[in-house]
């Protein structure tokens, strides 16, 4: 089947690489340098916990061409860029497009979409937990990720019909990679910040490395999930996936978690490729998601967050830090 992957980051490269290995006609959007080093060097990436690199050849393109129509379209861009493709993706002959990635505004931006286009579209949401960085000097990405992967996700709200599932099932084909279906894609957009931020605080904290933690601020970052999703069930927001707040609970899944808190900090790599790259590569990104959580917050005052304040008061403001990654100085 033909489809385009709209953003050429970690996430979308990796989805990429994913689609080709199925077997599609895959077309990757990039733009500059990168863009540059795809069409001439090939998709390239180098995944880091299974020591192995990969190499396919997916069409690059620059921007949307007016005679193409693909099967599906995902869109994969930091939340703070999705607002500016939505145009074209609202323009793009596609049945399906999938916005990718953290989103405070899935009503909105779905809407726009379906009030733009000139034919009928789904639009639904995902979310997949892949992180690395680019290494342009190599012309490669770098991977973190366990296993072959998968993808939260769903319509909205409410489950998506069987067709669509169908469709977009049969386009990972006989690889291992799975769509994990949700029944409310906003909550789980929602829920998903609560363990997010947590720990993108802790890493502006460290000066962007969390090899420089204390075992008593990872623990004060498990407790600041812990609250937020108590809040968010105080609220009535479902918690997507479903039981993901027990891992801020004591017992088995809360036990994983500090074990994976701890690799974080103990291994710079890992805390690179899983959280810190991302901090300070998508600064911008990680301070709206902060603006839009603390409005869901605001929801309930009356509910304290004691934990969820002190581990935000130990990073630097928002200010600060952007003059800090203007500067470069966040490495």
């Amino acid at each position: 089947m033909k489809v385009l992957v709209y953003g050429s980051g970690v996430i979308g490269c990796y989805l990429a690489h994913v689609l080709c290995t199925a077997g599609n006609d895959v077309t990757l959007l990039a733009r500059g340098q990168w863009k540059e080093q795809l069409q001439q060097n090939g998709l390239r990436i180098r995944h880091h916990l299974q020591r192995k690199t990969t190499l396919d050849h997916p069409r690059v393109i620059g921007g949307i061409e007016e005679d193409d129509a693909y099967d599906a379209v995902f869109a994969v861009m930091p939340y703070n860029k999705m607002r500016a493709i939505l145009e074209p993706l609202a323009a793009v002959r596609s049945p399906i497009v999938v916005l990718v990635g953290n989103n405070m505004s899935p009503a909105l931006m779905r809407r726009e979409i379906l009030d733009r286009s000139m034919c009928e579209k789904q639009v639904l949401f995902g979310f997949q937990a892949t992180a690395g960085k680019r290494d342009h000097a190599k012309g490669m990405l770098v991977c973190e990720r366990a296993g072959v992967g998968g993808m939260d996700i769903g319509c909205l709200h409410g489950e998506a019909d069987a067709s669509t599932k169908s469709k977009l099932t049969a386009l990972f084909g006989k690889t291992s990679y799975r769509l994990h279906w949700q029944s409310d894609m906003e909550a789980y957009l929602i829920c998903h910040l609560a363990a997010v931020l947590p720990i993108c605080y802790l890493a502006y904290a460290c000066n962007g490395d969390l090899t420089g933690s204390t075992g008593k601020q990872r623990r004060l970052m498990r407790m600041a999930s812990r609250e937020a999703y108590a809040m968010l069930k105080a609220q009535g927001i479902p918690i997507l996936p479903a039981g993901d707040d027990q891992y801020y609970a004591p017992g088995i899944k809360g036990t994983i978690m500090r074990f994976l808190y701890f690799g974080m900090a103990k291994w710079k790599t890992a805390g690179d490729l899983i959280a810190c790259e991302h901090c300070r590569n998508a600064f911008e990104e990680m301070e709206m998601l902060d603006e839009e959580f603390e409005k869901v917050l605001a929801r309930r005052p009356e509910l304290p967050m004691p934990k969820w304040r002190e581990l935000k008061a130990q990073m630097p403001s928002w200010d600060a830090i952007r003059k800090q990654y203007a500067r470069g100085s966040m490495k």
